[in-house]
């Protein structure tokens, strides 16, 4: 009896969650296609029917990661809390997916890009410009002095990289939220 094939999305779907497993697996080796349809029991010509390239399905991830942390960001501002409650809130959430996560905490952290192309790296800078953005805008709505507000903005920027870089250097075990709120706190003199 063969299997029922896939219906059509369902496969690329697949190849995009056997990658971020592959990636979440410890020792954080380069993932091969030879690998991945080894995985998915597929040959490697059938993982290219759904992607031009390898860059692909990691650009297939980053898009993944960019749709879910700005759809928490817009839950965020959909609760109507003032913007100085956003800003924890949002830092919160982007350090909570990536735990959740650890397959794309390796793609946020360019772990999972290094030797990949360079562009892919370039996506996830800009993601992190994003989210510094969305983190700025609140910080001005709250009436902090322009310069504060970059200020504080970066600061807080280079802090949700540096944990999740930690925890993905870390095998996984230094946690990106432990302590959380009091790191929050000192940053933001809470």
């Amino acid at each position: 009896m063969t299997t029922p094939r896939p219906q059509p999305g369902e496969r690329r779907l697949q190849i995009l969650q056997a990658l971020a497993d592959m990636l979440q697996a410890p020792g954080g080796e380069r993932v091969t296609t030879a690998a991945l349809a080894a995985r998915l029991g597929v040959s490697e010509a059938a993982l290219y029917r759904h992607f031009a390239s390898k860059a692909q399905m990691f650009e297939g991830l980053i898009d993944f990661i960019e749709q879910s942390l700005f759809g928490l960001v817009q839950q965020v501002d959909g609760r109507g809390l003032p913007p100085q409650a956003q800003v924890p809130m949002i830092v919160s959430l982007v350090l909570q997916f990536a735990e959740k996560n650890p397959g794309m905490a390796r793609v946020m952290a360019g772990d999972a890009l290094v030797l990949e192309h360079e562009r892919l790296m370039a996506r996830v800078n800009l993601l992190f410009d994003k989210l510094e953005s969305a983190l700025k805008l609140r910080l001005r709505e709250a009436q902090h002095p322009d310069t504060v507000a970059v200020a504080m903005a970066s600061v807080l920027t280079a802090f949700m990289l540096g944990r999740v870089q930690r925890f993905v250097r870390s095998g996984f075990r230094r946690s990106p939220t432990e302590l959380l709120d009091t790191a929050l706190a000192c940053i933001l003199g809470n």
